[in-house]
């Protein structure tokens, strides 16, 4: 069920299926997630069982604000304490020291736990609603079944899990690929995850350059949409330049069928079998409307899915990870 989520009612109504330990589809400004009380073990084990996630793959903690981290961190070295000054609200996941007794099952039980605070109104709005309630954080992944393409509607997430789900309809999300991920239990900022928030943002923020995972010899925390092959569509995808692509649609003339392309060139072909979409040529756009595309592209019955491959920038890093991943599957 969708109610829409500006309406009191309608937050009224999550609040308390999330206290009677329910789930919930709750729009952010990256993705829709599938929220549950970090609290409660069995609400969470609901979420590893809903998306047939392996349940020692940790999930992101959302808390209403900056000092809700307390609650789940042991302690906040200072430069995640200026990344969380300067981007939350907004599209940043810290890796923190988890405080003992506290979201074990949200964090795959390691000693680390992922914290966020999201900025879309709706996410807001409910996290206060609960913390009022004594609901401290809502362990919320992206609401699609595991290694699968990430939701940015309240449609996709009804499309995945039916209408037995309260979901909360915020608009088409805003960011539109997952947050960026630094984690911070290492003594020095390193990127896990390159999303909304970019490298040269959090660099100028914090102090210093984000280290690289492969730099350091000591062993990544499991991490949320780390996974080489991850946000997969049904159909396969392929990255190609620009003149690869050209280059196979002319060896396939008027016999390509059910292609979904996803270009910035344009492109020629004979077929009418194929299925065009224009990426656009700035960053920010192509990742707010990258996961609507790759769904339209399954829901339309393509077969393949080629992609241009996006240009390598920094602006760029988030939708060239998104990709790569989803090739890889």
């Amino acid at each position: 069920m969708i109610l829409d989520g500006r309406s009191p009612d309608a937050i009224a109504a999550a609040v308390r299926a999330l206290s009677a330990g329910e789930l919930l589809g709750l729009p952010t400004e990256t993705v829709y997630g599938l929220a549950a009380d970090a609290a409660s073990d069995a609400a969470v084990a609901k979420i590893f069982a809903a998306k047939g996630r392996p349940s020692n793959h940790p999930l992101i903690v959302h808390v209403a604000e900056a000092s809700g981290a307390a609650h789940f961190a042991a302690s906040v070295p200072d430069f995640a304490q200026k990344l969380i000054d300067a981007f939350w609200p907004g599209p940043l996941t810290l890796i923190l020291p988890r405080r003992a007794g506290v979201g074990a099952a949200a964090a795959g039980g390691q000693d680390s736990i992922g914290l966020r605070c999201p900025s879309h109104p709706v996410a807001q709005a409910v996290l206060r609603a609960c913390a009022a309630q004594g609901l401290q954080g809502l362990a919320a992944p992206s609401a699609n079944a595991f290694g699968r393409v990430s939701p940015t509607t309240a449609a996709h997430v009804q499309a995945e899990f039916g209408d037995g789900l309260l979901v909360l309809d915020g608009g088409a999300c805003d960011v539109g690929i997952e947050s960026t991920i630094i984690d911070c239990t290492r003594g020095a900022p390193v990127l896990l995850r390159p999303g909304g928030i970019s490298r040269a943002q959090a660099e100028a923020v914090c102090g210093q350059a984000l280290r690289s995972k492969e730099e350091l010899a000591a062993p990544d925390p499991r991490a949320s949409g780390t996974l080489e092959a991850h946000y997969a569509p049904a159909a396969p995808v392929r990255l190609m330049d620009a003149k690869a692509l050209q280059t196979a649609l002319d060896l396939l003339g008027a016999d390509a069928a059910h292609i979904g392309i996803y270009s910035r060139a344009i492109l020629q072909t004979r077929s009418s079998g194929v299925l065009r979409r224009r990426m656009p040529d700035d960053a920010a756009a192509t990742a707010q409307q990258l996961f609507a595309v790759l769904r339209e592209f399954d829901a339309q019955g393509a077969r393949l899915i080629w992609i241009e491959t996006p240009p390598d920038t920094p602006e760029w890093e988030g939708v060239r990870d998104r990709l790569q991943r989803a090739s890889a599957a």
